[in-house]
């Protein structure tokens, strides 16, 4: 793979779609307005469960908006990139124009996977990476190379299964025409990330670290910036994110193979 042509290919997209973005202005001030009072009403709903508890499945307020800035971040990536590309997958096969991307002299994936960027998800990011700001004065956490190193990498695993995630589904959009169901399934486990994975019984923390891996996404980067996770759950993050990922490729070629193109 030639890394600086693909680069190049990349910068052309992002160009395009800001491009695009910015030819209605006002939107930009719609979503910022839009993401801020999203991040209020979620920090709102969570400080609902700490009413009656100075603590859940012992999360203090104060932590468990750690999971919320990462939550956010991870929400903000998803709109940037996963859902204007992995949801047009659909298209591409019931149009018929998934032809034209095979026929192209870069990597289906690559293009089906980066080809629109929504720039508005940037700002949930920021206010995302914001709130972690916020998060590690008020915990008074301390700052050192070996905790940047541990949070990038737990975070980039976190980006990596996600994604992985939405590419299975919208993968099986070869078999099943309609998935946008279970994309939007997948989102609604996905906002349970938003909460503290010990507050749940142990049958749902089984199944969300499983089945779900919320304790992949969410807890782990979480625990990391508390300094409470423990070698072995962060080298495990790293490996479950190599296996989805290399499993989502696979998939992805293996799908190929019973794609029946608009002109056969």
């Amino acid at each position: 793979m030639n890394l600086r042509r693909y680069l190049k290919v990349y910068k052309k997209f992002l160009h395009t779609s800001l491009a695009s973005e910015f030819e209605y202005k006002a939107n930009i001030l719609i979503d910022f307005i839009t993401a801020i009072l999203s991040l209020i009403g979620s920090i709102f709903l969570l400080s609902i469960f700490f009413q009656n508890n100075s603590s859940i499945g012992g999360w203090d307020f104060e932590e468990a908006l750690i999971i919320q800035g990462i939550y956010t971040i991870l929400n903000g990536i998803t709109n940037t990139w996963f859902n204007p590309n992995l949801t047009e997958i659909v298209k591409h096969i019931r149009e018929g124009t998934l032809d034209f991307v095979l026929l192209k002299p870069i990597d289906s994936q690559f293009f089906i996977s980066l080809k629109k960027i929504t720039p508005s998800g940037f700002l949930e990011i920021i206010l995302g990476f914001c709130l972690l700001l916020y998060c590690i004065k008020i915990n008074q956490i301390n700052i050192n190379l070996s905790f940047l190193i541990l949070c990038f990498i737990t975070i980039i695993c976190s980006i990596s299964i996600l994604y992985s995630l939405w590419f299975f589904i919208s993968t099986t959009t070869i078999w099943f025409v309609k998935t946008w169901n279970a994309t939007e399934v997948l989102r609604s486990f996905l906002y349970i990330g938003r909460f503290p994975l010990n507050s749940f019984s142990l049958s749902l923390r089984i199944f969300f670290s499983v089945f779900i891996p919320l304790a992949f996404i969410t807890s782990i980067p979480s625990e990391v910036f508390l300094g409470l996770s423990q070698l072995w759950k962060i080298l495990l993050e790293v490996f479950v994110s190599i296996v989805f990922l290399y499993s989502s490729r696979k998939f992805w070629l293996f799908a190929l193979k019973f794609y029946s193109s608009a002109s056969s």
